[in-house]
């Protein structure tokens, strides 16, 4: 089994030191053990294929991925318990080329908002430049974005089932087909390869004009705190709001992290991230092909922003990834560069789900004796 992403460690429970000071006197005080608990799992353990249903019941900490040794007949047991659940995560994907089930845990607010930042922003910029090249509205609006799309695909020795965390896809007349043109994946706290991995997928295996990948890297958080419990919801409120103030005051002083709170950090620092872009020129690549980055930019280094100055189309994008070729024929808009990418935003957005991650990591330690029924 390969666990990518960190997953909180029950230990941290009895770890009462650390825990997040109350606020008022009638705070009660109680460390537990409850089903919220996280799982802790090591980052590499060889694992029977039986288990990929122990595995999508556990609890999982944000971002992680659990990639499970499993035939089709496994994941599509395992799939049918989701489905009874209705729960939108934890997600689960099938790689027929390798024989594993990939087990998707939510999103953290960091990664969410930097999907949505980068496929707002290209549409946006793709959208401006249509228009002012006097390009139809039918044409312009046959440009969607699009996150969170499932796709199947023949390959290996089966069916592989993965999805995108964004896309800009165009609505051909030809055939009233969705084209994928730009796939984006975003990892936080993700192993540099099953990014180059996911990415590589889209670009390979879908085919699509070019893929943008974004890493980010959290250094260590230590142990979580026990789960505080507060007399009722105000206190409990009271509580969250008053780390959270603390830690906005701290973001001015640490843009990208540490966000720590009486000797708990909340949120580490920002190691490294950064922005690559992938494409392929072969049509007949083989399936599992991991491709290099063509282009790579560092936004930030041990939680600094990087001093390196990264073009807005990040050297090489332009019009003719986003629309397919055939329907600006002989434009020579096609070859105009999208300004998208503005090092200034990407660094506010970081800052602000930064904060948001750090508060919900907050606010799931703190709980009210009202909302348990004691």
């Amino acid at each position: 089994m390969s666990v990518i992403g960190d997953l909180d460690n029950t230990e941290s429970a009895a770890r009462g030191r650390q825990a997040l000071r109350p606020t008022c006197k009638r705070t009660v005080r109680k460390s537990v053990l409850t089903t919220k608990t996280r799982v802790a799992l090591p980052k590499r353990v060889l694992m029977k294929q039986s288990e990929l249903m122990s595995v999508v019941r556990r609890p999982l900490s944000p971002d992680a991925k659990i990639e499970v040794p499993a035939s089709w007949d496994e994941y599509e047991r395992a799939q049918e318990f989701l489905d009874t659940e209705g729960s939108k995560y934890p997600r689960l994907w099938y790689d027929s080329t390798r024989r594993i089930a990939i087990v998707v845990a939510a999103p953290t607010p960091l990664h969410g908002a930097m999907v949505g930042e980068l496929v707002g922003s290209l549409a946006n910029s793709c959208n401006e430049i249509l228009q002012r090249g006097g390009i139809s509205a039918d044409i312009r609006c046959r440009v969607k974005q699009t996150t969170d799309v499932t796709k199947h695909r023949r390959a290996g020795r089966g069916l592989t089932i993965r999805e995108w965390d964004g896309a800009l896809r165009y609505l051909d007349n030809d055939d009233e087909e969705m084209k994928l043109m730009v796939a984006f994946e975003v990892g936080v706290s993700q192993s540099y390869r099953s990014l180059q991995e996911a990415i590589s997928w889209s670009v390979c295996e879908l085919h699509c004009r070019l893929g943008i990948a974004m890493s980010l890297n959290e250094g260590t958080r230590g142990a979580m705190p026990e789960v505080q419990y507060y007399a009722n919801e105000e206190e409990a409120t009271a509580a969250i709001q008053q780390a959270t103030d603390e830690l906005r005051l701290q973001l001015r002083q640490s843009p990208f992290g540490p966000l720590v709170r009486n000797g708990v950090t909340w949120f580490g620092t920002l190691e490294k991230v950064v922005i690559e872009t992938f494409r392929c020129e072969d049509a007949n690549c083989p399936p599992g092909t991991v491709l290099d980055p063509t282009r790579s930019f560092v936004i930030i280094m041990d939680g600094q922003a990087g001093a390196e100055d990264i073009p807005p189309n990040l050297g090489e994008v332009v019009l003719g990834d986003c629309v397919p070729s055939h329907v600006l024929s002989g434009h020579e808009i096609l070859a105009t560069p999208i300004d998208f990418f503005q090092k200034s935003w990407v660094e506010a957005t970081i800052r602000s789900a930064l904060l948001e991650t750090a508060v919900e990591r907050i606010e799931s330690k703190c709980l009210s004796l009202e909302s348990t029924g004691c």
